[in-house]
């Protein structure tokens, strides 16, 4: 059994909430037991969580979730670019998967609505087949 923890940005709840529905329901279609769920104020904050959760010997891999939206300034670029970079620090230095399913920057809240299913799923798939190739 693979056991993940998501951790999801409250920042644009109206649609990381539906990510992580979408989540769920994949995680449990792939046989993955969703062990614990995180909520934090904005994506900027997705990479403490992280590593709380990496650091638990009950977790395989930790699925990031949210939507950064375009706004009047390039803020959205600096928080896209800070968060990922960080994640992939943190899943290297802790061995384990994390996956970004957090869309954006310089994307409408149409695109990011858009967006709901195919950036869940695949961040969901993208940890459990790691977690597999990684044994």
């Amino acid at each position: 059994m693979v056991n993940l923890g998501f951790v999801v940005s409250e920042f644009n709840y109206d649609i990381s909430s539906k990510m992580l529905e979408r989540a769920k329901e994949h995680a449990d279609f792939l046989g993955a037991k969703v062990v614990e769920v995180m909520t934090v104020p904005g994506s900027f904050d997705i990479p403490l969580a992280v590593k709380k959760l990496l650091e638990r010997k009950d977790i395989d891999g930790v699925v990031t979730l949210g939507a950064i939206i375009k706004g009047e300034t390039g803020h959205d670029e600096m928080i896209a670019s800070q968060l990922s970079r960080k994640i992939t620090d943190l899943s290297l230095d802790y061995g384990k998967p994390v996956s970004l399913g957090v869309s954006g920057p310089d994307q409408t809240r149409a695109q990011a609505t858009s967006r709901v299913d195919s950036y869940s799923k695949r961040a969901v798939e993208a940890t459990v087949k790691l977690i597999k190739k990684m044994g």
